[in-house]
């Protein structure tokens, strides 16, 4: 089993979340409970593991492997904003969703409380993943 650490594995799911649009990647290695982020795009100061092409590695998942999309969205609607959840589901049948998503959301007095929800749901199912692929958090 591998040991890692959890603000590491929590770091490299961010980064990437945040580079999305790039070919941007984040590994764990399951000898040694490292995280790597691999770019194509993107110049980083980390050095990379001479094994990162062949050795045992896995990526760390995206948004929606974790189901942090638009379903999370529809969650939180469905518990925090019940009579408005038709109109959000609107939001997400066109683009630019996320936008009216979080103006809708700070119109309602919400956006904070959005904010946590995400935050915990990502947490909570990235340390989930991280059981399921026998990682041990510290």
């Amino acid at each position: 089993m591998t040991t890692a650490k959890f603000s590491e594995i929590l770091d490299g799911y961010e980064f990437c979340a945040l580079a999305d649009l790039m070919d941007t990647q984040a590994f764990v290695s399951l000898e040694r409970g490292t995280v790597h982020i691999v770019s194509g795009d993107l110049e980083l100061d980390q050095e990379l593991p001479e094994d990162i092409e062949t050795g045992p590695y896995l990526a760390l998942p995206g948004k929606r492997e974790l189901d942090l999309g638009w379903d999370l969205a529809m969650e939180f609607s469905e518990k925090y904003l019940q009579n408005d959840a038709e109109t959000v589901r609107g939001f997400f049948r066109r683009r630019g969703a996320y936008a009216r998503f979080k103006e809708f959301l700070e119109c309602r007095g919400q956006l904070a409380a959005w904010f946590e929800f995400e935050r915990s749901a990502t947490e909570s199912r990235l340390r989930q993943w991280c059981a399921d692929h026998g990682i041990d958090l510290v």
